[in-house]
């Protein structure tokens, strides 16, 4: 049986924010007919989370652990239903799909760790009595996700803030509302989540904000565009409410001078063209040694012309298409106008319909949009360095600070080069696009508040610490 039932989109009462059509990006056929959520259906998902959260918070570390494990196994056993939703819905390529499937449910089986994670301290006192903190469940936990990896981005907030017995209110982007959304429902329901606790909301721009300023929502996990991210926190400190900010980048990938150049441009291909580029960790800037510069490019044009591009549901294809018409309009416009400005456009700089070829540029500049921007395309900006001191110039300028990439024979030297570099992120002889569900992960600068997810951070986001001291009789007072 389907997991995935359309007759039950829909969170509780009738949504009031209209309809959408959920198309598949490849055809732009429409797959289904979505309920939108706006901020009246917000608030009463918000009391109704609220009024739920209170038994599901003093369920015991057992019983909530064993529903995120089961909610873990059920994408395991329901991979291919949606496996195909998220090929057809966001664009991914199976390859893509399957990892984020195998991501969700190790964000299930650690957050399912968490619960019986140590709660507090005993702490010494001046008086006599017991005094110790306790981590208790911060309440209704609101969650924004994205659409570029859907179901990354909304179970590693939702997992977590669950198991530590919150409350969630999750708006998916309605672009990938239902493997951002609805299938995290129809998993944690089907795992014994008990009704109410989990309320997935779809909608734009006036749901997310609804999510934010609503006065039961006590924390708020976004992971967007530095923009949109920008406004998150600024509504989020005007109501006073705890926001956890994971934002774009523009990630450099190093190259230097010792570098295995093929070795390099696989790593480089990889960074800056899977899923289309619509990653924030995506290799946005490639920095190589001028010794190694004019064979980096070549090699790297002829891998992005051999990557075959269509329909990642009915071929076998390296590229999908992008997430709509305005993300193409957006990254051929910033390729464009960094030709513009002196950028060669050595191979790609083309699309049809939302299918947007692998781009290389050469002799990119700080003028070049498309290397001083967020692109979110498959677009490779590739500039040369003399020197390991310009390489950490070029690599720390720039707002952003997410992810960083450095490809050297001497792993040792590449470690102390990645300290000179400030960045939430760095790999040393792999790429910028990395993920595993242990790891914190998050960036600094434009990039966004600094990293959470993975253990600790994840325990310190969705709780709040609780000092209470016991005296066995009340003290004595001078008045």
């Amino acid at each position: 049986m389907p997991l995935l039932d359309p007759t039950l989109w829909q969170d509780g009462p009738t949504l009031t924010g209209g309809t959408a059509p959920v198309v598949e990006p490849a055809t732009g056929r429409t797959l289904a007919t979505l309920d939108l959520a706006g901020p009246v259906d917000v608030a009463e998902a918000a009391v109704r989370a609220r009024a739920a959260q209170h038994d599901w918070g003093r369920a015991t570390h057992l019983e909530r652990a064993a529903v995120l494990r089961r909610a873990g196994d059920l994408f395991a056993e329901h991979a291919e239903e949606l496996r195909d939703w998220l090929v057809r819905e966001s664009g991914s390529i199976a390859g893509k799909a399957d990892f984020e499937l195998h991501v969700a449910a190790q964000e299930c089986y650690e957050a399912a760790a968490l619960t019986s994670r140590p709660a507090g301290q005993v702490l010494p006192s001046e008086a006599p009595r017991l005094s110790f903190t306790r981590r208790v469940p911060a309440g209704v936990v609101g969650v924004i996700a994205p659409f570029n990896a859907p179901l990354i981005l909304s179970v590693r907030s939702v997992a977590p803030a669950l198991a530590l017995g919150n409350a969630v209110l999750l708006k998916p982007d309605p672009r990938t509302a239902v493997c951002g959304g609805i299938a995290l429902a129809a998993v944690f329901a089907a795992a014994g989540l008990p009704a109410g606790v989990l309320h997935v909301l779809p909608g734009g721009a006036a749901t997310g904000s609804a999510v934010v300023a609503d006065p039961r929502v006590r924390v708020v996990s976004f992971t967007g565009s530095t923009a949109a991210g920008r406004k998150v926190g600024e509504l989020a400190g005007r109501h006073l409410t705890r926001a956890h900010l994971e934002l774009g980048g523009n990630s450099a990938l190093v190259v230097l001078e010792d570098a295995d150049v093929e070795a390099a441009v696989a790593q480089a291909s990889w960074g800056s063209f899977f899923h289309q580029g619509q990653i924030c960790m995506t290799a946005g800037r490639h920095l190589v040694h001028a010794s190694l510069y004019d064979e980096y490019v070549e090699r790297l044009a002829a891998r992005a012309e051999a990557l075959v591009v269509g329909d990642p549901y009915r071929e076998r294809v390296h590229l999908g298409p992008l997430i709509d018409r305005g993300q193409v309009e957006r990254v051929h416009a910033l390729v464009e106008a960094s030709a513009e400005r002196g950028a060669k456009l050595v191979v790609g700089g083309t699309h049809r319909d939302l299918f947007y070829r692998p781009t290389v540029l050469a002799g990119v500049s700080d003028d070049c949009p498309a290397y001083s921007e967020e692109v979110f395309g498959p677009v490779a900006p590739v500039r040369s360095f003399a020197t390991e001191d310009e390489a950490v110039a070029l690599a720390s300028a720039g707002a952003y600070g997410l992810s960083l990439g450095i490809v050297t024979r001497d792993a040792a030297h590449g470690l102390d080069l990645a300290a000179r570099i400030p960045t939430g992120i760095a790999h040393v002889n792999d790429q910028t696009v990395n993920d595993e569900a242990v790891a914190p992960f998050g960036g600094v600068g434009a990039s966004g508040t600094g990293a959470r997810f993975g253990g600790e951070a994840n325990l310190e986001a969705f709780t709040e610490l609780r000092w209470t001291t016991v005296r066995t009789t009340p003290p004595a007072h001078p008045f």
